[in-house]
């Protein structure tokens, strides 16, 4: 194979270095934002004004919080688990309906606002119906960020946020 590269001279040489600047070039722009990523581009995710409405059935409840995003690269909200239910589910508000998506997006230096009446959390087949005053643990993932967990109080079935929603 040397000798078949070194035959063909500077041509070869030439098609060997563009070959490795595109590869080089594909690398440096990836914009994958991963956890890992040491780069100031990447999503930095935070979670703030997380609450629970104390449910008013045994197999149900909502969930709501604000996602901040202080980084340059958008991520989103692909799964929620929590051990409280056997299933978290995110729902999207359009409207007057509601229907579970894959995810939501949380934008680059933005938030996403998961609130009453909008974008939320469905805990479904509750396995303990929480009550007022208890804090119930559930676990963020996302598409390029690493997995986050919070600590979500029990407020009031009536409750509603003052700020932050």
């Amino acid at each position: 194979m040397r000798r078949r590269l070194a035959g063909r001279g500077v041509a070869a040489t030439g098609l060997v270095a563009a070959a490795a600047l595109v590869l080089t070039g594909c690398g440096s722009s990836d914009s994958s934002g991963s956890a890992d990523s040491s780069g100031s581009s990447a999503a930095k995710l935070s979670v703030k004004a997380a609450y629970m409405p104390q449910p008013v059935t045994d197999s149900m409840a909502a969930g709501y919080l604000v996602i901040e995003n202080d980084g340059g690269t958008a991520d989103e909200l692909t799964s929620v688990t929590s051990d409280i239910a056997q299933d978290v589910t995110v729902h999207e508000t359009t409207g007057q309906s509601m229907q579970e998506v894959a995810g939501l997006k949380v934008p680059a230096d933005g938030e996403l606002v998961l609130k009453s009446g909008g974008n939320h959390l469905m805990f479904e087949n509750l396995k303990r119906k929480p009550k007022e005053g208890e804090t119930v643990s559930l676990r963020l993932n996302f598409t390029k960020s690493k997995a986050i967990t919070v600590e979500m109080p029990v407020k009031s079935a009536t409750y509603q946020p003052t700020s932050g929603h």
